[in-house]
C-alpha cells in the first residue's frame, strides 16, 4: 500500500511540475510575441530625422532617414545568409555635414570585398541598431584585411572616428553600388517558447501514463497469490 501511495504522490507531483513548466513557457511565448510585435512596428514606422543624442535603449530600431556622404575605409563583417551563404556586411562612416555616424549598407559577395565602390552622397532610410553580437568566443577583428566577425558599434565607431550610432540601411537613394540591403527584422530573434511548452506538456502526458501503468501493475493481483 505504501508503494502505491508513494507512486501516486510522486506521479501527481511530477505531472504538476511539468504542467507548470508548460504553462510558464506559454506565458513566455505571449511576452516574446508582444516584444516582437513592438519591434516590427518600430522597424516599419514612418522614418524621422536622426535624434541629436540617440539612446541605445529608447531609440533601438527607430526608423530614420539620413543624408550625407560615404567616406573612408569599409569594415567588412563576415556573416552568412540562407540565400547567399557566406557574405560580408559593409559598414562605413557617413558624414552628415560634420556629424559622422556608421551605416550598415548591406551585403556583398566574398569576392567583391576589394572592389572599389564610389564614395557617393546618399539618402538612406533604415533603423538605428546596437546589435549585441560579441561574446567571449568572438575572434578579434583582422585589422590587416579589415575583416570583422561581429558588429560592435562602440569598437567600430572608434575605428572609423564616428559617433557610436549605426543605421542599418533598408532603402538607399542610389542603387549603383552593387550592395544588397540586409535590414533589421525579427527573423534572427529566437522564439522557441511554443516548442518548449509542447515538450513540457508532452512529458506531463507521458509521466501521467507511466504513473497510471505503475499503479495498475501494483494493484493487479500477483500470479500465485490469492486476492
Amino acid at each position: 500500500m505504501a508503494r502505491i501511495v508513494f507512486a501516486l504522490f510522486f506521479g501527481l507531483a511530477g505531472v504538476a511540475v511539468l504542467i507548470w513548466l508548460g504553462t510558464w513557457q506559454m506565458q513566455r511565448l505571449a511576452w516574446k510575441e508582444a516584444i516582437l510585435a513592438d519591434i516590427e512596428q518600430r522597424v516599419a514606422a514612418d522614418p524621422v530625422d536622426l535624434p541629436e543624442r540617440p539612446d541605445p535603449v529608447a531609440d533601438k530600431y527607430l526608423s530614420v532617414t539620413v543624408t550625407g556622404g560615404l567616406t573612408g575605409p569599409e569594415l567588412h563583417v563576415l556573416v552568412s545568409t540562407k540565400e547567399d551563404g557566406a557574405v560580408y556586411r559593409v559598414i562605413q562612416a557617413f558624414d552628415m555635414q560634420g556629424r559622422r555616424i556608421l551605416v550598415d549598407q548591406g551585403i556583398i559577395p566574398l569576392g567583391a570585398k576589394d572592389a572599389v565602390r564610389a564614395q557617393t552622397n546618399e539618402t538612406f532610410t533604415g533603423n538605428l541598431h546596437w546589435p549585441q553580437e560579441t561574446d567571449g568566443y568572438t575572434p578579434e577583428p583582422d585589422a590587416k584585411r579589415g575583416i570583422w566577425f561581429a558588429r560592435d558599434v562602440e569598437k567600430m565607431a572608434r575605428e572609423l572616428g564616428t559617433e557610436a550610432v549605426m543605421v542599418v540601411v533598408r532603402r538607399a537613394s542610389y542603387s549603383g553600388r552593387d550592395l544588397t540591403p540586409l535590414p533589421v527584422d525579427t527573423a534572427s530573434i529566437p522564439n522557441d517558447h511554443l516548442l518548449y511548452a509542447i515538450t513540457w506538456f508532452s512529458l506531463a502526458v507521458v509521466w501521467l501514463a507511466m504513473t497510471g501503468y505503475f499503479l495498475w501493475r501494483e494493484a493487479k493481483p500477483k500470479k500465485g497469490k490469492q486476492p
